[in-house]
Parts: structure tokens; sequence; C-alpha cells
């Protein structure tokens, strides 16, 4: 039996024709030896519907080309059998070339039968005339003669079913003449074989296997559709513009060694030269590089490459001539060669080829240069002895893509989004035949929401770009107008042109400006704006690339009908990053910085709480504008141009970021007061067992969340604090926030209620929301019997306006969930009269008594309020505490205040007598000819102004309103103490499995009088 003719000599049938790669094979029902294509593909190649054109997978042959308007650009369509004689299967690639000259009509071909397995078929010699005649004597209507001509290689496979007749499998023994390629007809002698062949497997048929075995040999026959050297392109996780990451594996497979400079080819005859460096984390199938590499090579993430091994080493570069692209050096003078591209080329060997952009990332200003020249031709190593000409007017970019154009690699924290996002939209944008051939519709819609800054419109531009979609941007205002019936016509127009220019992207950003509820717009348009948007996503045609992304902040204010399958298929919350994801988004903006080597974004990130992208983007630009603030003595303004040795002397160092800090805060709660408060526990004098259990209640959860986990079980979420004024409660509250860095929240209970109806939950709300986006936060509500209050008590407010606001708070305690970091501090000096149900567990379960200071607590306060004064050397801080029983935090530091404005009395007068003096005899020795200044009068405090303070010290709680907490605290503990039963929980013991009969005996009497007391109460 003949087998194939060989490839070398098939590949030189078309050496002179042009050809496309990179088509995906889609099914053809329209007959043997033909290929379907789509015309642009058959004009790109140089051909005409009918001609014969060479078919290249893993083998060559020949097929017919018809030009089908059906098919896309980058499929192509064949038979079974072609598949076969192509050796590719279905989703695989191949590659169509012109045949540089019409094969010659064969004179005789030798062809052999298939055995059928049903038995059906008679005797080989037969099948001429059932089956092969009709085949070769027009039954075709396209070939190269036009309906008498079928092309043919040694090796090829075909199938005749004529009508009454069973189907037969046919191979081509031989070909005469022996040329790769001929065609037969009706002139054509045709010879069969005595002997039927023994069946082959035509091609896999796909199953559904579950076991590991059948799923390992899927894999394998997937990994098989393509060529060895045509890789998927992935995201690089470096940014070298000359490097590109392989599996050792597939670099093994490939013959290629660590470092090797190979040429890449992409699309529209692209290529460009890389280094290959081994990455085990890479894919077999895939290859990474970076967004630069990518649109050398006209690819995006997910397109197939093909890596090709010079057989000669890459020739080093005498001369290349680069010129940087016009919109990067605006406003930049001096040597961009000394700046830019001596350091990046030095020692660096980096490949190029002529055509190629690249990026240089230096002096906080990235520049994007273009290979104008290089000599030799073709791809070239830049050496140390290498010439390197920057000489003449700027590249006009014009139409061509900026490496910076936004790509999935300038998202950062948002990976599993990401993820989700693409699955929605480039699956239905790129492969919408996955979801016909399951039989169902692919998804038409993505709704985005999430805090402004997040980064809902930089995905979709990042999707829009890298799938290279048409991308039509609503915002939503502006598709309003006073017109009737205009408004609606706008937004029809968009959908009218997307849908010209598919595959495309619709994104309507602030979607729920024009979509609100429908039974609470305010006026018949949006109403109207509604009801269009419906019927224009529901009209949507089947088989129309066109997804639609909307982005809102207010999910709940959109119309429920927009949110059904069908529409917006699917919700996605690009909520506040974590510090991982905030890592990853200060990584992405400072890529283009000019970085100190001190700087530790890792800190940067950990300080960070509750940014989202556009904040940690707004605090690397203040670090930058901080850092030009210290240079601007070396900046001339009135200058048009800055030198570039000015340029390069700009680097942000940790001392920036450390500024930016201090003045950044999230901008979803900049219109709340949220701040990481400065107190520590060095500042609060006392209280040491309220400072340990604070410490283990809201330190460990944000310090240690691993330990929690492990036990299964989640922390407390709220402690309350009651006690006399001036005891400390509020700076305790902001002490925990500032120790474990998170964000302090406070809320005077006052300040939520408003006389609108609903307004006041609302508020609460609001509040609870932004804490949890700004989370790890504290969330602090002073004065909360003023809103916590037992319910029942409203008689005579705006409709129990005070029910509604604790039935809310205790709502959205319950709500702060176990995966929010967000701890609620309750303040209050009237616990008695605050609802039970906030101080049930689960709430503020912990509940703290913040007594009036004791001896040493007072002795602490002492010490901590006066620690930054002056002080006399006899002043006795212990006597004064011991004298001070029973006054509060806030009464001791009245004390020393009142002490303090004594001595800033003495102090002025004493200046003031010293004027006097000064003007009376300027000439006296003791002011050495100078005024006096008030600095030099400045009095330590003094025992003398401490006990002129102590004259008018007073306690601001009495001991009356002390018993009443201390019965307070005692009534609580009591509740905590009793079980029921008069059976005290100290009395609580496991009983031990070794007990004997004794202890069970005792366990069983117990539990029976436990049941009959129970049962005596339904007597």
């Amino acid at each position: 039996m003949a087998s194939h003719s060989d490839d070398a000599a098939k590949a030189a049938a078309a050496a002179s024709g042009a050809g496309e790669g990179g088509l995906m094979v889609k099914h053809s029902a329209a007959g043997e030896t033909v290929v379907e294509l789509s015309p642009a593909v058959l004009r790109r190649i140089g051909a005409s519907d009918g001609d014969t054109i060479l078919v290249s997978g893993t083998r060559d042959t020949a097929c017919t080309a018809i030009a089908t308007a059906e098919v896309r650009e980058g499929a192509a369509r064949l038979p079974a059998t072609a598949r076969i004689n192509a050796g590719v299967e279905l989703e695989g690639e191949i590659r169509v070339s012109a045949l540089a000259a019409t094969p010659p009509m064969a004179s005789r071909v030798l062809i052999a039968a298939y055995r059928d397995e049903e038995g059906e078929l008679a005797d080989p010699a037969s099948l001429v005339t059932t089956h092969l005649t009709a085949f070769f004597e027009g039954a075709s209507r396209h070939g190269t003669l036009r309906g008498v001509a079928r092309p043919l290689a040694a090796g090829d496979q075909f199938r005749v079913a004529p009508e009454g007749q069973s189907p037969a499998t046919f191979r081509v023994v031989s070909v005469q003449p022996d040329v790769p390629f001929v065609v037969a007809g009706s002139a054509t002698a045709l010879d069969m074989e005595p002997d039927f062949l023994e069946p082959e497997a035509v091609e896999p048929k796909r199953v559904v296997m579950k076991d590991a075995a059948a799923e390992e040999k899927i894999k394998d026959a997937l990994s098989k559709r393509r060529a060895a050297n045509r890789l998927v392109v992935d995201d690089s996780t470096h940014d070298d513009n000359s490097v590109v990451e392989m599996s050792q594996a597939k670099m093994d497979e490939l013959n290629i060694f660590k470092a090797d400079t190979v040429v890449l080819r992409g699309k529209r005859g692209k290529e460009t030269a890389c280094v290959v460096l081994p990455f085990d984390s890479v894919e077999a199938g895939s290859l990474r590089m970076n967004k630069v590499v990518r649109k050398n090579l006209g690819v995006r993430l997910g397109d197939l490459v093909s890596v090709h091994v010079m057989e000669e080493d890459i020739p080093f570069a005498k001369k290349v001539s680069v010129l940087p692209f016009d919109t990067d050096v605006e406003g930049v003078k001096g040597n961009l060669f000394e700046v830019y591209l001596a350091p990046y080329f030095k020692d660096s060997f980096r490949p190029l080829v002529k055509g190629d952009s690249f990026l240089v990332r230096k002096a906080m200003h990235p520049v994007e240069f273009k290979v104008v020249e290089t000599e030799p031709e073709g791809p070239v190593i830049v050496h140390d002895d290498t010439f390197i000409f920057c000489e003449g007017e700027p590249v006009v970019r014009e139409d061509e893509e900026s490496a910076d154009a936004v790509g999935y690699d300038d998202i950062g924290g948002l990976g599993r989004q990401l993820g989700q996002i693409r699955e929605m939209i480039e699956l239905p944008l790129r492969h919408p035949n996955l979801f016909s051939t399951l039989g169902v519709k692919p998804p038409r819609g993505v709704l985005l929401y999430g805090p402004p800054g997040s980064g809902k419109t930089l995905i979709a531009r990042a999707v829009a770009n890298e799938t290279g979609a048409f991308f039509f941007l609503i915002n939503g205002p502006e598709i309003m107008s006073k017109m009737a019936g205009e408004s609606e016509s706008n937004l029809r127009k968009a959908f009218e042109e997307a849908e010209k220019n598919a595959p495309s992207i619709i994104f309507i950003d602030e979607i729920d400006s024009i979509a609100p509820k429908r039974e609470k717009a305010q006026g018949e348009v949006e109403r109207r704006i509604v009801s269009q948007l419906l019927t224009l996503m529901d009209g949507i045609k089947k088989r129309a690339s066109v997804v639609v992304i909307a982005a809102t902040n207010r999910p709940n204010s959109i119309d429920a009908a927009l949110r059904r399958f069908g529409r917006f298929d699917r919700e996605i919350d690009i909520g506040v990053p974590d510090e991982t994801g905030r890592l990853e988004v200060l990584r992405i903006h400072t890529r283009n910085m000019k970085l100190d080597e001190d700087v530790d974004l890792e800190s940067v990130a950990a300080e960070t709480h509750g940014h989202v992208g556009a904040d940690l983007a707004s605090l690397c630009t203040e670090a930058a504008m901080q850092c030009i603030r210290e240079k601007m003595e070396l900046i001339d303004i009135e200058d048009e141009e800055i030198d570039a040795e000015v340029l390069a002397s700009l680097a942000v160092s940790q001392d920036h970021f450390k500024h930016a800090l201090a003045t950044a805060n999230p901008s979803s709660l900049r219109e709340t007061v949220v701040e990481v408060p400065n107190i520590s526990w060095a500042d609060i004098g006392g209280l040491e067992p309220v400072k340990r259990e604070l410490r283990e209640m809201v330190q460990y959860p944000v310090e240690h969340p691993e330990m929690f986990e492990k036990l299964g079980l989640s922390p407390s979420r709220g402690v309350l604090f009651y006690g006399p004024p001036g005891c400390g409660k509020t700076l305790l509250a902001k002490a925990v926030a500032n120790e474990c860095q998170a964000n302090f929240v406070s809320v005077k209970g006052p300040e939520l209620l408003t006389m609108w109806f609903g307004e006041s939950e609302s508020n609460v709300r609001e509040v609870f929301d932004k804490a949890r986006q700004a989370a790890p936060c504290v969330l602090f509500f002073d004065e909360l019997d003023s809103i916590g209050q037992s319910r029942g008590r409203s008689q005579g407010d705006a409709g129990g306006a005070g029910d509604r606001v604790i039935n809310q708070l205790l709502t959205e305690m319950d709500g702060v969930g176990a995966k929010k970091n967000v701890f609620i501090i309750g303040a209050t000096n009237r616990p008695d009269i605050l609802d039970p149900a906030i101080m049930r567990p689960g709430r503020l379960d912990q509940l703290i008594f913040i007594p009036p200071p004791d001896l040493d607590s007072r002795m602490s306060i002492l010490k901590s309020v006066l620690r930054k004064t002056p002080m006399d050397g006899d002043i006795d801080l212990s006597q004064l505490a011991r004298f001070t029983k029973g006054f509060t935090g806030a009464d001791l530091t009245e004390i020393c205040q009142r002490a303090a404005k004594l001595a800033v009395r003495q102090s002025i007068e004493a200046h003031r007598e010293a004027c006097l003096a000064y003007e009376a005899d300027p000439e006296n020795p003791d002011f050495f000819g100078q005024p006096p200044a008030v600095e030099d009068y400045v009095v330590k405090l003094s025992t003398a102004h401490l006990e002129e303070a102590m004259k008018e010290a007073r306690r601001s709680v009495s001991d009356a309103d002390l018993a009443k907490y201390s019965a307070f605290a005692s009534s609580m503990q009591r509740q905590r103490s009793q079980m029921g039963g008069g059976v005290g929980a100290d009395n609580f013991r496991f009983t031990a499995p070794a007990g004997g009969a004794e202890g069970a005996a005792a366990a069983a009497a117990e539990g029976a009088g436990a049941a009959d007391a129970v049962d005596a109460m339904y007597d």
C-alpha cells in the first residue's frame, strides 16, 4: 500500500503561492475533497472559487476551494476524510496556500477500498461501476476542470455514498504521473486493488467519559490539534520586552536551550525575536509574553503563535536605527540615548527585528521606540559594539496601537472577577459555536457593581482591547434628550451601530441613571428608556456577537426586569481589593515609576485598608508629586522642556509614599469621618485588664485570622463600653483602631436621626455599608443610648422612628458577616435604657465596665497626661493621685490643663514685666541690648500650680452615680452566672468517662429532676 508523498515535495508544489495560517477547522457537508473558505481568505491567498489549493495540517493535502460567505475569516470547513488527509481534527488549525501550478490530469489512479463493518459491500472490482465512475465523472460541482476533476494525492482517503447504495471509503494507493498532486476526472483510468483494506479509525469520535484514564486520552487528543511549535499566548509574570517564558518540557520537545533566541510568528505575517527562559509554572501548550511582544506579533491573550528555532545563529547587529513615537516625547528634551537607550541595551544582548516597537520605562516617563532599520536585515542581536542611532523626526503613531493600551495585565486585585468576566464575555465573542453546539444561548449581558474607582470601566475597556471587539461606550446621562422619543432613538442607534461592527461590546456606565426602577421613576422618559433597553436586549440576534456590559455602584436601584436571565445574565461584584490585591495594583501603577531601593510596596499595601484601585493610583501620583516638589529648584517652570538629566535624577522613595499615606484616605469613605487614629495604649493610663481583653477581641481577629479559621469559629464582632462619663471609653476605641491599623469610623448617635420618613434607617444602613467597604474597620457608636433605647418607648415620635432605627441597627449587626473584618464598639453612660436585644450574644455580646480609675490607674493617667510637660522635680504625682479618689480620667486631665493654664499666665505676666523694664531702661545689662523673647520666660509646672488648680477641682461622677453603675454591672454578672434552677455556672463539670456507676447514677438522677421540673410547667 502506498503512503503519502514526501511533505517536502508537497510543500515545494506550493512554494510560490501565498498562504494564510491559523484557520480553525469546522465540519463541512459540501462534499469530498473540498475546503470551504471565506471569500476574503481566498482573495488573500490569491485563489478563486473552484481552484485547487494546498491544505496543511500535520500533513499536506490538496482540496477544491469553495467560497462560502457564512464561513468567518478565521475558520475553514473540511469534510471528515479531508481532515484525516490533512492530519487535523475539529477545532484544530490548518494553513491554506495557493498552488504554484495547476496539478496535471492523472492518467491512471490505483485505488483500494476499505472493508465495511456490516459486510454489505460486494467485491472491490464492482465498486468501480457502482461508486467511483459517478464520483469522478461529474457528480462534483466543483473542481479545477469545473465538474470533471477531483484533486488527489497518494495516501488520500475519500468517501462515496451513491443514492441507493451502501457508502464506501477508499484510499488512493498511487497516481500517475508520480507527482505530489493530480486531478482525476473522466479521462483518468481507475484501477482497483483486488482485496479490501481493513478498517482504520477514520476520525476519533467525541465521547464523554468520566474516568481519569479517558480524560487523559482526551487531553492527548486535544494536544494533537496543532503543530508542536504552535503555542497559546499567555500573560507574562515579568515585564521584559525581550523575554518569553516556556515550560521546560516544551523547550526539550522543540530542542530549545535556556536563553536561546527564537523567532516568533503571529498574525498577518508579523514576527519578532525573543529570548526563551524556562518557567515551571508555564503550561506545556502556553507561551508567556508581555504586552509589548504581543503588540509586535499582532496577537492577544488566547491567540496562537508559532515558535521557530533558527538553523543558524542570529547575527550581531552592526547598526540599529530607532526613533521614539511622537506622543511619548512631547515636552522631553535632552539626550534620549543616554537616559533611555543606553541603560536599556547595556549588557542585555537584546534581539530586535525591523518594525518592532519597545517600551523603555525610565525616569517616571516611559517612552516607546520603533526599530526603523537594522544592519544586517532580519533578526539581529544588539551587543556592546552595535551602533545605535536615534536621529530624525519622531514616528507618528497614527492608528498604531499604543503599547500602553489597557489590557488584562493592567488590572490587579481582581483575578477571580476577571476570570468570570472572560468566561462570560470572551467565549460568546470568540467562540459562539460552543454554545450553539450545546444548544444553549450565549450570555448577552454582564452587570458589574461595586464602589466608584474599583475598576469597572477599566475591565470593560481591557476586554474590548484584548478581544479586538468594537467598543461602544454609553455614559448613562448622555442619551437623555429633552425631545420626546429622542432618548430611546439614541439608545437604538447605539445597539444598531454595535451590531454593524460585531463582534462588539456595548458598555453602559452608570446604568442606574437611565434604568431606575419604573415604579420609582420620576418621569415618563425614564420609564420609556427602561422599556426600550429591555426590548433591545431581548432583540439582539442569536448570531450577532454583541455583549452588553453595564456598571453601577447602586445595583438595587436598577429595574428588576433587567436583572433576569437573558438580559444581565451574571452580576459580578467588583469589590474593594484585599492586601494581596492592593499589592498587585500598586505594582501595576508603579511599574512605570522610577522607585528608590528603599520602597517597600508590601508595607504600603498593608496600610491602605479600604482603598480601591483609583485610590491607590492617586496615592502613587501623590508620592510622585512629593518627589517633584523636592526637585522644584532644578526645574524651570517657564521653560517649555525639561532636561533628560533632570528627569533621570527623579526617584520616588518610601518617605514620599509615607507622605502620600498621611494625606490619602479611601474615596468611598470620604464623606464619612474615617481615620486611623494616632492614639496608642501608652496614651491611656490604667485600665490594664480592659486593654488586655480588647487586644484579644479586636487585634487577634485582624492580625491572626488563620487561628480562628483553624478552630472553625468566628470571633466576637462587638463590644459595649459602659461607665461614667470621662473614664476613657472613646479613647479606648481609638486606641484599639490604631493598634490593629484598622480604619476608624466614628458615628454620633443623634447624627443618624432625621425628620424624613425612612431616612434614619437608610443612614444606619449606609454607615454599615461603608464600614464593610473599608474593612478592617472599627465602627464606633458614641452615645449609643440615643438611638438604641428599649423599643416601645417611642410613643409620640414620628411614626415610631426610634423603633425602626433600632430594628435596622439589629439587622445590620447580624449582617456584618464573618467574611468582613468589621468590629462594632458601642459606648454609653446609660446602659440601663438600652434595648436588651443589642446586648445578646452575636451582637454587642461583650459588655465591659469602664470604672473610674483606681490609685494605680490615676497615677498612670497623670503620668500620661504630663509626659510631655516640663515640671519641677519636687512634684509628687503619687500624692496627687491618692488625694483624687473618685476622680475620672477627664477630671484628672482637667486639673492638669488648669495647672498648665496657670503656668502660662505666670509666663506671660513675667514676659510683660520684662518688656516694661526694657522699655524703661534699654541699656540694662540683663537684656544684652535685645528686647526680651517670650520663650525665655516659659516657666515649668510647679506644685504651686497644681495646688491652685486643685482648689477648683471637682468630681464629675457622684457616689450615687457610681452605685448605679455598680448595681448594673452586678446584675449583668448575676445573669451570666445563673443557668436556671438555682444551679450556678461555676458548678458545671463534664462527667468523667470512668466515673463509675455512682457518677452515672447521679447524672441520671439530676437529668430526671430537670425533666420533672420542665414537665411541671405544663401541668
